[in-house]
């Protein structure tokens, strides 16, 4: 492959896919295309609701092109697919952005042609699931006519000293010759160094097991913060006492979701299901961050003696601090569980555009909550603005005797919040 009449296409530009086309395009004629074609108008004019990528640099990439039209990127010979890879309510893989990715990408493919995922599946899914869909639907070979790699994703949304040239990225190829193009291209724009796989599936287990680790670490403090509270003993101080040991690894207890960690452990789950090995520890994890929300939910209920409604204000809704995702928060859970038990509740986040909440949740949305006006306040997100908004404005929002958890140890000196 000429590497001088290369061109890339980025297919998904969420946060993978963006800074990869921003960052390509230095060094390649790049194109990004997406479906969404509200997404590609925003990018056309230098919008980024992500919030990761600035509108100048956007605008100043003059080798890059947003389509949401397939006949776009048809001269391209370097695809990357950058799709969300979610799951389905019974909790097994939802291949459908992967398979629709894999068909479109089987319409305009050409013999020596290279495609590289990064969404997150399980080891073995790029052989087993992805590729005989290129292969079906285009009659070409695999690793004769077209070729294949996965180097998977890895960003941390909200993140702005770990961007993408500072991650150390693993990759993998199909073949040695198809592994030494993807080096070529991808080491053109991390920083940090490539680690070589030395098969895809490698590749593909090792960015699984990077969340399904997270995921128990957290159930594990999850658990222990339970125990914890039926001791009275305050988490938060026995963290900050065990942290001063040196291979101590401090997590602090919470919500988890999210499109990695509250995700992906299920595509591993699902495949070790499928082979015969039950993945209890896994599953333990997973059943205990699950249900975190109803124990947060029971805790601060139990402050309300009398059965008047009452009204509860939740300071945050995205699935983590300091971005605007809200792809499978888990503060809905608890925004549901809390409705659940007869508490109306009012959700303020600065960072959420409300255009992107569903219409239940939209309903109970404000941008200015009313002082005086809660008799309960849960601080869900630790959110900066949060934190500068300050303890005091935020107890003017709530009534004489507010209740507030601050679920995320936002304020840690204040000793008369509840916390887990």
């Amino acid at each position: 492959m000429n590497m001088k009449n290369f061109q890339v296409a980025i297919i998904g530009l969420g946060y993978i896919g963006l800074p990869l086309a921003i960052n390509l395009s230095k060094f390649f004629k790049t194109t990004g295309y997406d479906l969404n074609q509200k997404r590609i108008s925003e990018l056309r004019k230098g919008i980024d609701r992500t919030e990761e990528i600035s509108k100048n640099e956007i605008r100043s990439k003059n080798n890059l092109v947003f389509t949401s039209n397939l006949e776009d990127i048809k001269n391209s010979n370097f695809y990357i697919i950058a799709v969300q890879s979610p799951i389905k309510k019974d909790k097994s893989p939802d291949f459908g952005p992967l398979i629709k990715a894999c068909k479109d990408i089987s319409k305009i493919i050409k013999k020596n042609d290279i495609c590289v995922f990064e969404s997150t599946v399980y080891p073995g899914a790029t052989e087993e699931v992805l590729i005989p869909i290129i292969e079906k639907n285009t009659k070409y070979k695999f690793n004769s006519d077209f070729f294949i790699g996965y180097s998977p994703e890895r960003a941390n949304p909200g993140d702005k000293k770990r961007q993408l040239k500072n991650i150390t990225k693993v990759i993998s190829g199909s073949n040695k010759k198809t592994t030494k193009i993807i080096h070529s291209v991808y080491s053109k724009i991390i920083h940090a160094g490539l680690h070589v796989a030395s098969s895809i599936k490698i590749a593909e287990a090792s960015k699984v097991i990077e969340n399904v680790q997270r995921d128990l670490n957290i159930a594990l403090i999850n658990e222990l913060s339970m125990i914890f509270d039926k001791m009275k003993i305050n988490t938060g101080e026995v963290l900050n006492a065990s942290s001063t040991k040196w291979n101590f690894i401090r997590y602090e207890p919470g919500l988890v979701g999210g499109h990695c960690i509250g995700v992906d452990p299920y595509y591993l789950t699902y495949k070790s299901k499928k082979l015969g090995l039950f993945p209890n520890v896994i599953l333990s994890g997973r059943k205990i961050n699950d249900k975190m929300h109803e124990f947060i939910g029971n805790k601060f209920i139990k402050n309300f003696s009398t059965k008047k409604k009452k009204k509860i204000l939740i300071l945050g809704y995205t699935f983590k601090e300091n971005c605007p995702d809200i792809r499978n928060t888990k503060v809905y859970d608890l925004v549901n569980y809390l409705k659940s038990k007869d508490l109306i509740i009012h959700i303020a986040d600065p960072w959420v555009q409300k255009d992107e909440l569903n219409p239940e949740i939209k309903k109970i949305f404000y941008k200015n909550p009313k002082k005086n006006n809660y008799d309960g306040i849960i601080i869900s997100v630790k959110h900066k603005c949060f934190s500068k908004f300050g303890i005091k404005k935020i107890k003017k929002l709530g009534k004489k005797k507010a209740t507030i958890l601050d679920l995320k140890n936002l304020f840690p000196n204040e000793k008369n919040f509840l916390r887990i």
